[in-house]
């Protein structure tokens, strides 16, 4: 019978001040890919982790600046060069007219990148996690919170990961298959 790979290592706690504090223990301990899970936001938590800022706001940002830059250029060429039509002795180029179509395509190219972006650096869609393959994560979503250390980790190994958990006094370690 062959072995699966293993996905990491999750502990299983009954409050959240015991998964902060689990969070805090696993992080100075040094272990740097870790993750937690909770039915509600636990303030705090995301830095007790180390996560990380994304890059969301990065590409909202650039979408926005090339949506409106477009926009303009867009306008410009249609009025100046691909079909200038004198009216009323208005400048080819009347930026005033312009600014209308460039704010709507800023907000229109920010708005699509923040949706696609977040899809993309979240790695969603996700049908499958491996975490479900364990059967007590079904507490997650009730009154359960868990801590997993990933086998990525580079100071993970199976046995002494598993002795540094059950030191937190969880409710239970369990080994996570890919």
């Amino acid at each position: 019978m062959s072995q699966l790979p293993i996905y990491g290592m999750m502990a299983e706690f009954d409050t959240p001040q015991r998964l902060m504090d689990a969070a805090h223990h696993t992080s100075a301990a040094g272990y740097r890919k870790i993750d937690a899970y909770s039915p509600f936001p636990i303030e705090g938590l995301a830095e007790a982790i180390g996560f990380e800022s994304n890059a969301v706001p990065l590409v909202v940002l650039i979408a926005g600046i090339v949506g409106g830059v477009t926009g303009y250029v867009m306008q410009y060429w249609m009025a100046a060069v691909s079909y200038p039509l004198n009216i009323s002795g208005k400048p080819y180029h009347s930026w005033p007219s312009f600014i209308i179509v460039t704010f709507e395509m800023t907000i229109l190219f920010a708005g699509v990148a923040a949706v696609l972006g977040m899809l993309a650096l979240n790695g969603l869609p996700m049908p499958y996690h491996p975490v479900f393959n364990v059967p007590r994560f079904a507490f997650a979503s009730k009154d359960r919170f868990f801590l997993i250390v990933f086998a990525s980790d580079p100071k993970y190994d199976a046995s002494s990961t598993r002795n540094f958990l059950e030191t937190l006094d969880p409710r239970a370690v369990m080994e996570v298959p890919s």
